[in-house]
């Protein structure tokens, strides 16, 4: 086969694994914790795609090798020759959906994720910077049909944001929008510049595929509850009702605060559903940095400190350093994120594709 050997030992890989866990499905005594059964469906069916394809292959192999025995009959010979080429187009085709199969990664296809983006340096001027970002990605979710929803946000005295937090639902959500975690940088004249020079701000985003039930358990014991009055300006429900909830996790002391509804039973909701999502990406986090040791760069990390991405007003354009492409600051700014995200896609793509 054209197909490299090492890429068919993993597909082999692939098939061996697929099923231990049919078999592990099918026994007869019992013997799954039935907890862990929808995430042994779930790996599973992760499996299956690689599975058929190396059947397909194995099946052109074996015509391969009948066409090649036709070849020293004479009268067969010529349709040996057409069946052949015919075998090797397919192959050729095969090859790319197994680089594609085994690149691929069980998050690609979620289509939930939590975002959050906080003010960083600049003061006010960040948080701005910060609700600029959020109306960027508005327009985009807009484009793409997908629905958001503000799970809560601290406002800044001069209107802009100090952090805010939002669910994002859609196809390809994740997919897109993981590479814009990290530091987005600006540099602009703010509007309370008296003398006109250019500040530079910032603000983080942070990117978290929201974790399901079966992504994650956590243990009730583990976890501390605290209900106060909201705090901040406006609203007949502020400082009057204890709606506010503060979920602190104590193993690793991640702590989510909700405040943004009036009812608490919807903030306690939300809190669990940030909270599951970042103990969630902290285990994700950690097995990428494993296997980004194997790696000689790594595209999206996702890391806040590392500084993705630049927006310059002065020169109407923005730059993201990873891709080291400029684009119209303008067209950010209306949210036609695409042609980034789609930069960012290929270099993902190439760089998995080394690491196979």
């Amino acid at each position: 086969m054209a197909l490299a050997e090492a890429l068919l030992a993993k597909l082999r890989e692939a098939k061996a694994r697929h099923d231990e866990l049919t078999a592990l499905l099918s026994s007869e005594g019992g013997t799954v914790d039935g907890k862990k059964i929808p995430a042994i469906l779930k790996e599973r069916g992760g499996l299956e795609k690689r599975v058929q394809l190396l059947e397909q292959l194995e099946s052109l192999e074996k015509r391969r090798s009948d066409a090649k025995a036709m070849l020293s009959d004479s009268e067969m010979a010529a349709l040996a020759k057409e069946e052949l080429a015919e075998i090797e187009s397919e192959v050729k085709r095969i090859d790319e959906e197994v680089v594609n199969a085994l690149i691929a990664e069980d998050d690609d296809e979620r289509r939930k994720v939590i975002v959050e983006i906080r003010a960083g340096t600049g003061g006010d001027e960040a948080s701005l910077f910060a609700a600029d970002l959020y109306r960027i990605y508005e327009h985009y979710f807009d484009a793409q049909g997908w629905k958001h929803e503000v799970f809560d946000v601290a406002r800044s005295d001069v209107g802009g944001f100090k952090e805010v937090v939002f669910s994002v639902e859609g196809d390809g959500a994740w997919r897109y929008l993981r590479f814009e975690s990290g530091g987005h940088r600006v540099q602009r004249v703010p509007a309370t510049e008296a003398q006109g020079r250019i500040h530079t701000s910032a603000a983080t985003v942070a990117v978290l595929p929201e974790a399901e039930d079966v992504d994650i358990d956590i243990n009730p014991q583990d976890l501390r509850i605290d209900t106060m009055r909201a705090g901040g300006a406006g609203g007949q429900h502020v400082n009057k009702t204890e709606s506010a909830v503060r979920i602190t996790h104590l193993p690793t002391g991640t702590v989510v605060v909700c405040m943004d509804e009036k009812s608490q039973h919807k903030n306690r909701a939300r809190a669990m559903r940030v909270l599951r999502s970042r103990l969630f990406e902290a285990e994700r986090a950690r097995k990428d940095a494993e296997r980004a040791a194997l790696r000689k760069t790594q595209v999206g990390t996702g890391d806040r400190n590392a500084r993705i991405r630049t927006y310059n007003f002065p020169q109407n354009r923005v730059t993201d350093h990873r891709a080291n492409e400029n684009y119209s600051l303008e067209q950010v700014l209306a949210g036609k994120l695409q042609p980034l995200v789609d930069a960012m896609i290929a270099l993902d793509r190439e760089e998995r594709i080394r690491s196979l």
